[in-house]
């Protein structure tokens, strides 16, 4: 099911706003922002039309990196995390891939208590910037 992909929350603020309000969640989460893309300015660079408000920040904690990455080096491929703020139906949405499910696919149980710390402190830092 999709829901067993993701986790995302609706707001009301703006996808400006919204991004502001995780970086500061993601923050006292101990997470830092490597970079961010604003798709349709991008997409525009490149001479395609979209006008849907879509942000993707690429996010990281580097000693969950650290320790995942020397368990096993194939996390590579989820690295960095990924969150995205977007406008759908005159809401925002903030929303990740569940890092549990990410990991469950390269199936190495014991990254699993890794991955439930890194979502846990993932959703609470949507939660907050949510409101």
């Amino acid at each position: 099911m999709a829901e067993d992909f993701h986790y995302s929350k609706r707001t009301s603020k703006s996808v400006d706003e919204a991004v502001q309000a995780l970086e500061e969640a993601l923050k006292e989460q101990k997470f830092g922002v490597l970079w961010q893309m604003d798709i349709p300015s991008k997409l525009k660079e490149k001479g395609v039309d979209f006008d849907k408000p879509y942000r993707v920040l690429e996010i990281c904690n580097p000693h969950e990196a650290k320790q995942a990455l020397s368990q096993n080096p194939m996390v590579g491929y989820f690295l960095p995390c990924k969150v995205v703020v977007y406008e759908d139906h005159g809401e925002t949405v903030i929303g990740l891939p569940r890092p549990t499910t990410l990991m469950g696919i390269i199936r190495d149980d014991g990254l699993m208590e890794t991955a439930q710390r890194v979502e846990t402190a993932l959703r609470a830092a949507v939660e907050k910037a949510a409101g």
